[in-house]
């Protein structure tokens, strides 16, 4: 069963991380969170969760404007084969959410720790980061630092990586 948002604000509060929610209408895309948010304060993502063909898998959290090269990423991270987008079953299987409301949180429900985090070395520079708190009808401020901490607590050794041009 996987985590739910009270269990994550649970596994926050253990780690002594402050956030701030934000309820809103499900968001799925990026267009329709500029729409929805206003002014909310602080960096946006967008977040990619992709596979090779052995099936590795990555979560890619990059700012919400950035172009991310496929092509580009799979030699970066040396990948086995192209990168392609992982389905919603696959989605469900190891991140424990649906299509629209991928986030980091999400590796709460990734104990075998089948995921590698990549994050955008441009986001770190916010003084607070924005993601879905395992729901698209939510968004969850947290400081860049503490986000770090929180992957880390679930076993995953984040990697930060610039995608400037």
């Amino acid at each position: 069963m996987p985590a739910t948002e009270i269990d994550l604000f649970r596994r926050l509060d253990e780690l002594g991380i402050e956030t701030n929610t934000h309820r809103h209408e499900a968001v799925h895309t990026v267009e329709e969170s500029k729409a929805l948010r206003g002014n909310l304060p602080g960096g946006h993502s967008k977040n990619l969760f992709l596979r090779d063909k052995k099936r590795n898998i990555w979560l890619v959290v990059a700012q919400e404007d950035r172009n991310v090269d496929l092509k580009v990423l799979r030699e970066r991270l040396a990948t086995s084969g192209n990168l392609s987008f992982g389905n919603a079953e696959l989605l469900a299987e190891v991140l424990g959410v649906e299509p629209g409301s991928v986030t980091p949180f999400a590796l709460i429900n990734d104990t075998e720790h089948r995921v590698r985090v990549v994050v955008d070395e441009g986001l770190l520079g916010y003084a607070a980061l924005n993601f879905h708190p395992l729901s698209n009808r939510a968004t969850t401020a947290i400081k860049p630092d503490e986000l770090l901490r929180f992957i880390e607590s679930g076993g995953h050794k984040p990697e930060i990586m610039s995608f400037e041009e």
